[in-house]
């Protein structure tokens, strides 16, 4: 490389460490393959190649103690060879960049698109993919132009590259890809061993087994993968120290990544299905390399595939929380997964309706189609527990539901890793169906879940939680069945005049109309509509404001993908002073329904009488903040 490319590459990228923490992960979280399955391998031109010494052939002898390649996490499907022999990269929804000179010889220290993730992903090689994979199969040329890039990342960067934020975040993938060169390059030369011109791949590879023994992330999926890749380098080359580094890494880390109860420490429904995938990766890569991988990792992913199950929605998605775009439940099969992830048509139905998890997760459903079709069902979440970490949001108390074959309350998504007013609005509490305090914008709560009650048509809960000195919150949520809806008073006390919203986000595809003290909110031409009351209890109500796809501040959008952000109304319920109590009804119907209610005054109680398209509900509200459905 030119002494100017190097030169750049040392002083590329200011960015924050954080950042590409959290980065690192997005792309493998959601569209790594679940069958690890082969790329298609290119053409196979020719190309002149300088003689070596000779190599031993392979044998057919049993392979034992091999560590499978895994695959390249999607990217090099953007990547095909014909742009490889061109230097050309793309991620995500950039457009390709020629990163390099034609012949192998790239500049590191390119970010055309000032996106770190982008950055990241060059440095991890995963785009070599279909080269790699054209070279196993005998492509001399494909080989040739893949070492070339590798060869080429290995000598512009050389050990340490950890002020490289970019190089340094990549670390555990580059790994991996090169392992998986390695094996390719034995398999198309049909040689048993490296070559002498390729001896630098392993040097190389002891380099990366050096800096993740020194440079662990901790127990969180991103130290998971590096524990992989470093198990990786050991079985690769034959190094049983790296070996039980690695293995007892994961031992550890286990039991932190999966909890008992089977909730994942990421704080992302995406990144739980992540998770099942990669420790089951774990897993096997420890028995195919000869160490046995014990009985927890197993007894913990079979939790979190039953806790994966109650996150799925009626729609057959995961509720949308943390860093997590719109996914697919996948259908593992033999496991509860099969039926939630293929909507009811296979596997075995689920018993438990209702999941309540210590790491603050409560999900819930009306059924699992046993009475009415799967995609009727109603499904919600509710988020409390530990301060925000990891990939987690602001979305303490907030809900999402499903209902009548749609999303009704949706989250406000994830934006992707670059730091700007987008993300700082994604993980805010502000892209949350939540009662939200503008001076607290910047609070990490605990939250409480204070009492529940599970009824055969209703669930109640209450959940409080501090979001300032002197600024308290406590929400009751009560859910109930045949009519669908929900009933939530959130109640807020502060020691000064603040101003209080909740905040009701609805999908995009959503116009509202407000009439009095509701908003009626419906897609064009749909037949199902969502009202949503403010029911006037210890306070009189104020004008229901909507925001739709405002930018100052950032106010009104959904984010399905990271690539894909629309405007979406948010219905908002205000009160002010030093005091709040919102009493809010969300109600999915038929559009033509008939949808009212009338309040009535039972000793110290408010009940509510509800008519939706002609079923008849009641509901008390006590002074203490309990909901409760009288029939």
């Amino acid at each position: 490389m030119p002494a100017h490319h190097r030169r750049k590459a040392a002083t590329t990228l200011r960015l924050s460490i954080a950042v590409l923490l959290s980065a690192v992960v997005v792309v493998t979280s959601l569209v790594i393959p679940w069958n690890n399955s082969t790329p298609e391998a290119a053409p196979d031109p020719t190309i002149a190649r300088t003689p070596e010494p000779p190599t031993p052939t392979v044998t057919q002898a049993t392979k034992r103690d091999v560590y499978t390649c895994p695959a390249y996490s999607g990217i090099d499907r953007a990547n095909p060879l014909t742009n490889l022999y061109r230097d050309t990269f793309t991620w995500g929804t950039s457009a390709p960049y020629q990163v390099g000179n034609g012949k192998g010889d790239v500049d590191w220290s390119v970010n055309p698109y000032q996106n770190p993730s982008w950055y990241m992903w060059l440095h991890s090689l995963r785009w070599l993919g279909k080269g790699i994979a054209a070279a196993e199969k005998g492509d001399r040329r494909a080989l040739a132009r893949v070492s070339a890039i590798a060869r080429d990342w290995v000598r512009d960067n050389p050990y340490s590259w950890k002020k490289n934020v970019g190089a340094y975040e990549a670390t555990m993938h580059r790994t991996n890809v090169l392992i998986c060169l390695r094996q390719a390059t034995l398999s198309g030369l049909k040689v048993a061993k490296l070559p002498l011109s390729y001896t630098w791949l392993d040097k190389a590879l002891q380099e990366h087994a050096w800096f993740l023994q020194k440079n662990y992330s901790g127990d969180w999926n991103h130290g998971t993968d590096e524990s992989i890749a470093l198990f990786g380098i050991g079985c690769t080359l034959g190094r049983a120290d790296l070996k039980k580094i690695a293995a007892d890494r994961l031992t550890n880390a286990i039991k932190t990544s999966i909890d008992t109860q089977g909730s994942t420490n990421e704080q992302s429904t995406a990144y739980a299905q992540f998770n099942y995938s990669l420790w089951g990766r774990a897993s096997d890569v420890l028995q195919k390399c000869g160490v046995d991988p014990g009985t927890t990792i197993k007894a913990r992913r079979r939790e979190l595939a039953k806790w994966l199950a109650l996150a799925t929605n009626s729609l057959g998605n995961l509720h949308q929380l943390g860093d997590s775009e719109v996914v697919k439940t996948y259908p593992v099969e033999g496991t509860v997964l099969e039926y939630a992830g293929t909507l009811g048509k296979r596997g075995i139905r689920p018993t438990q309706r209702v999941g309540i998890f210590d790491a603050g997760y409560i999900f819930g459903r009306t059924g699992w189609g046993e009475s009415r079709p799967f995609t009727q069902e109603s499904t919600y979440s509710i988020r409390f527990g530990p301060s925000r970490k990891l990939h987690g949001h602001e979305d303490h108390t907030a809900v999402t539901y499903t209902s009548r074959g749609r999303d009704i309350l949706i989250d406000g998504g994830h934006s992707g890793y670059k730091w700007d007013d987008w993300r700082s609005w994604a993980k805010s509490q502000f892209s949350h169906n939540q009662m939200t305090v503008l001076s607290t914008a910047t609070s990490h709560p605990e939250t409480e879940l204070v009492r529940s009650s599970i009824g055969a048509t209703s669930e109640f809960y209450e959940l409080s939680d501090s979001l300032g000195p002197g600024i308290d919150r406590k929400r009751s949520v009560l859910v109930l069945k045949d009519p669908d809806l929900m009933v939530v008073l959130d109640r807020g006390t502060s020691r000064s005049d603040e101003e209080y919203q909740t905040l009701w986000h609805l999908p995009s595809d959503q116009k509202v109309r407000v009439v009095g003290n509701s908003a009626v909110a419906q897609a064009p031409g749909d037949g199902v509509k969502t009202t949503l009351v403010q029911v006037p209890f210890q306070q009189e109500t104020t004008p229901i404001k909507v925001a739709t796809g405002e930018t100052d501040p950032v106010q009104g959008w959904h984010y399905r993908t990271i690539d894909d952000r629309k405007p979406s109304p948010v219905v908002k319920f205000t009160r002010s002073g030093r005091s709040a109590s919102i009493l809010s009804l969300i109600v999915p119907s038929r559009s033509n329904a008939v949808v009212a209610y009338t309040t009535t005054q039972q000793d110290n109680q408010m009940i509510v009488n509800l008519i939706v398209d002609k079923v008849r509900t009641s509901i008390a509200v006590s002074p203490d903040g309990t909901l409760k459905r009288l029939k």
